[in-house]
Parts: structure tokens; sequence; C-alpha cells
């Protein structure tokens, strides 16, 4: 048993040196799940008992060791209730994640038990898939950690993620881990020569013809010239002093300096960061609201320009409308949002309401189960205090241009931000605020991120954080302008507009739903196997 735990460990290891924002390991994505298999594989053909408790526990090991080293930063968020009270929080985000993987190994074994190796390798990539699914898209979701995600510093190797999403990835690393591992497997198993020259002879063409396609893609992808002039904004405000320190006014005198400090006569858009306006205010009354007439003011110089910024916003109603509405005196109820604001040179204001709520901080999941909600109280917001919409939203200027304001921690939906896109943003506006993390890798890590965006959509994102990192990103997922971290600044691009869709844009996340539904048949063909046993 030492042996395996000590395969998952390296294995572990592996994944977190090929992780962002680690540069120039991404190749060790292609071997850090072999270790993995051969502990399984080990395991398997062991006569101990209790093989699936093995496995199950070398595996989420293993994957504990790389989530807990790849999002240690998560607890810098929480670490202001006290190490006491923040250790235990942070080991949820560190340890769920790991036993959806390890359930997936699991299940692969008893796929194993059921029939043969080559069905139940591919029902792993299956499970992975479904698991990596499941946790983008349940009250605790959190796709941080998607394998496909790993290419995010080398984004030159996925350009085809226009088509398959970072869920191509997620099966180009676990089938190219099963290949070695296969030919390893074939050494010790007397296999033929010509069993091992057909495993090598797939393992380069998976390999090759996917890199060697994003290669040529990167390198002859032309944008089509459709120029706008954009300024991001970066204030720097400490995120713990928002809210109470600095006055309202001050703050968004910041962002105008540095707004004006880059503008031009042609500027059509400023885009300031999450909460840029931190003291909530109705938005049935915003035309009322002092920073309203402050951005209005602002913009008085910049006829044909927009400003897209964060707010805390709420909707005030005569009963309870929405799930998330709180009680208020005299029988109303209200909705508080995390917002991004859409302000021009007419009397016309757009709201978009954060649909992606981070767990705990934002939102509480299951709410139903009320005792959760202590548990999740200190998670860098007001737990559970939000509403959200359902669908993206897309800003449209007075010229017609359509943009996709997305809130933070919304980035890393590739299929949600894609919806936007089908509904006609032509480029992305991700308003953010990473300072919680202090100037760990998550800042890093969320920025990264961003590029894979860009690729599956071919929209170019405008990145406004409050602390940093801002930057623009082009169309092939090159950050070609950024700023510092923890810098008072401002940036300004010319960037390409494109209406153009991709086909993972069309299609969003088809490969996750097959592969769940695939999974599901695994599950149940496992099933009928142990009752007829």
């Amino acid at each position: 048993m030492k042996k395996n735990l000590i395969l998952a460990i390296f294995s572990g290891l592996l994944l977190w040196l090929a992780w962002p924002p680690t540069q120039y390991l991404s190749f060790l994505l292609f071997v850090g799940l072999v270790p993995m298999l051969l502990a399984i594989e080990n395991i398997i053909l062991s006569t101990a008992k209790n093989k699936g408790k093995q496995i199950f526990a070398a595996t989420f090991l293993g994957f504990f060791i790389w989530n807990t080293l790849s999002i240690y930063w998560v607890y810098n968020s929480v670490k202001m209730v006290g190490e006491i009270v923040a250790i235990p929080i942070s080991l949820i985000p560190y340890s769920l994640g790991p036993l959806l993987m390890a359930s997936a190994c699991w299940l692969y074994f008893r796929l194993r038990v059921a029939t043969n190796r080559s069905i139940s390798l591919v029902g792993l990539v299956c499970f992975w898939i479904a698991y990596e699914y499941l946790h983008q898209t349940w009250p605790l979701a959190f796709p941080w950690m998607t394998l496909g995600n790993g290419f995010a510093v080398s984004h030159q190797y996925v350009q085809w993620y226009e088509y398959t999403g970072v869920y191509g990835g997620t099966i180009w690393i676990w089938v190219i881990n099963i290949l070695i591992f296969l030919f390893y497997m074939s050494l010790s198993e007397a296999k033929t020569k010509a069993y091992r020259t057909k495993i090598v002879i797939a393992f380069f063409a998976i390999l090759v013809l996917p890199l060697g396609f994003s290669l040529t893609r990167y390198y002859s992808y032309q944008e089509q010239v459709n120029p706008s002039n954009v300024v991001v904004a970066q204030p720097n405000i400490d995120p713990y002093a928002k809210a109470a320190e600095i006055p309202v006014y001050q703050q968004l005198s910041i962002l105008t300096h540095e707004s004006d400090s880059l503008a031009q006569k042609n500027t059509e858009y400023f885009i300031w960061p999450e909460t840029a306006i931190p003291t909530p205010f109705a938005e049935e009354s915003i035309r009322s609201n002092n920073s309203y007439q402050q951005v209005k003011s602002f913009l008085n110089k910049y006829k044909n320009a927009n400003v897209i910024t964060g707010a805390e916003t709420y909707k005030i109603y005569n009963s309870q409308q929405t799930e998330t509405a709180s009680p208020m005196d005299g029988g109303q109820f209200y909705d508080a949002f995390n917002s991004a604001l859409s302000i021009e040179n007419s009397e016309n204001v757009q709201f978009y309401h954060k649909s992606k709520l981070v767990p705990g901080a934002e939102s509480i999941p299951f709410a139903s189960l009320s005792f959760l909600k202590p548990v999740f109280a200190h998670l860098g917001g007001a737990a559970g205090s939000y509403g959200r919409q359902a669908e993206p939203s897309v800003f449209y200027s007075q010229s017609g241009i359509g943009s996709d304001p997305v809130i933070c921690y919304e980035s890393i939906w590739g299929e949600y931000v894609g919806q936007a896109v089908l509904k006609g943003a032509q480029f992305i506006a991700i308003i953010t605020n990473d300072g919680w993390w202090e100037n760990t890798s998550g800042k890093d890590q969320h920025l990264d991120y961003a590029k894979l965006r860009a690729i599956e959509t071919r929209r170019w994102v405008c990145r406004s954080a409050n602390t940093g990192i801002s930057a623009f990103i082009n169309q092939r997922g090159d950050i070609v302008k950024h700023t510092g971290w923890w810098v008072r600044t401002a940036i300004k691009q010319d960037i390409n507009l494109n209406s153009d869709l991709t086909f993972y844009t069309k299609h969003g996340d088809y490969i996750a739903k097959i592969g769940t539904f695939l999974a599901l048949l695994g599950m149940m063909w496992i099933l009928v196997r142990i009752r007829f046993r």
C-alpha cells in the first residue's frame, strides 16, 4: 500500500508543477496521471481486500495534494475570520474536488470488475468528465480545477478549444496518459511488438496532430479589422477598505482620473472593476443617485463613450418574487445583486446581475439546509445575500456594439460566456476584484483562464481588476497589454470587434454532456452487474 500511496503523491506533485501559473511545464500534464493509473492497477491486481477503499484513499490523497497546492490561496480569502476557523473552511474547496475525482476512479474500479480494461479506461474518461461537468453545474460549483484549464499558460497548444472548449483538453490529457500507461503495462505483460507499435503510433498521432493543428491555427489566425478604442481602469483600492473607509465619490474620482489620463475623443468604452460603486443603491432610483450623476458628468466629455462598471444594487418588491428575496419592514422584500452597469450619454441604463455566484460568499449551497449558513458565513462576502439572473446579458451601445459583462468568478464558465456571444456580444468585458487573494497565484490563474475564453469565442477580452491584474487579451489568447499587481493605473487598446461564431460558441459543452450521458450508462451497467452477481 505504501508504494501505491507514493505513486499517488507523485502524481499529485506532477499535476501541481504543470498547473498555471507555472510556465514551461504544461507538458507534465501528459504524464501526471500515469503514476495514479499505476497505483490503481497495482491495487486491482493485488490480493488485498477492500480494493475499492484502497483505490479511493490513494487517489484522494494524490488529488488532494494537487488541489491544495494549486489553490492554496483560497485560505487568504477567509483568514480574516481567524486561523482556527479559516483552516477548516478552506478544507471544503481543497477536499470537495478530490472527493469527486476519487469517486470517478472508484467507479473505474467497479467497471473494471464488470468488464475488461479497455472498456473500463474509456469509462474512466467519461466518469472524470461527468465529475467535471457536475462540479460546474451543482450548487457547490467550482470548476477551477477542470483539467483542460491546465493549458491556460500554453494557449498556443489549444487553439482548437474554439471547437471543443476546455473539455477537449481534458480528453487530450487523459488519452495521452492512458496510452503511456498501456505502453508501460505492455512491457511487463509481454505484449506483442505489434501491440506496442500500435500504442506508439496512436500516442504520436494523438499528441502531434492536435498540437500541429493548433500551432498552425495560432500563427495563421488573422483578426478582422474592426477597431474600437477601450480604456480599462485599475483603481487599486484595498477591498477591505472599499465599503467603509473610502467615500464612494473619492473612489469614483480615482476611476475618472485614471480613465481621463488615457482617453481619446474616439474612446468608446471605459471599463471599471467589480463593485467599483460599493454603496448599494436601488435600481429603480438610479437616475437620482449621486454616483450615477458623477459618472454621467465624466461622460459629458466623451459623447460616444460607455462606462461598464461594477456596482452593488438592489430591487424592492411588494411580495416575495424570488427565492433569494429577503423581508423588509412594511411587508416588502428586496434582492441584493452583484451587478454590472452600462451607462452612456443618454437616459438608458443597462443592468446585469451576476449569475454564477461564489458558493458560501455570495450564495448558500442547498439553501434549504439552514445549518450550512454559519459554515459559509465568512467566505469573503455577505453569505447567501445575493440574487441572480438566470441567463447572461449583452450590453448594447448607442452605436450597436454588443459587449458581454462577465463578473469575476463567471469567467471560468466557457459555455456561459459563449451564450452571451451567441446573443451578439462582440467583445468580453471581465470586471473583477482579486484583492481578496492577495499577491498569490490565484490572481494569475484567474487571468490565465480568461485567455481560454478568448480562444473559445474568438473575442477580445478587456479585463478590469480592482487591484490587478488588468489586461487586454486578443482573439488568439495573447495578453497584449497588462498592468502590474497593486498598482493604480489605466491601460488603453484598440481592440477588434468580432461577430463570427465559433463551433464551440454554437454548441457549448457538448463534450461534457455526451461524456456525462455515457458515464450514467456506465454506472447503470455497474449496478446491473452488482445486482445479478
